[in-house]
């Protein structure tokens, strides 16, 4: 399933962009933390780096 960044809870780390094998994972413009779910392939490795857990499966 796709992934969806809390924005309120995001503190801008950038750890989830790291590990994201396909780039789906993204700043935006507000700088938080944002998911394509176009590219995103349900690898789930960005919900256990976020240090403040704001990533969910929807």
């Amino acid at each position: 399933m796709p992934v969806l960044v809390n924005q309120d809870e995001c503190i801008s780390c950038e750890a989830c962009v790291a590990v994201c094998p396909t780039g789906s994972m993204f700043m935006s413009d507000s700088g938080k933390a944002e998911s394509d779910p176009d590219t995103c392939i349900d690898c789930n490795a960005c919900i256990p780096t976020c240090p403040v857990m704001c990533i969910d499966e929807i």
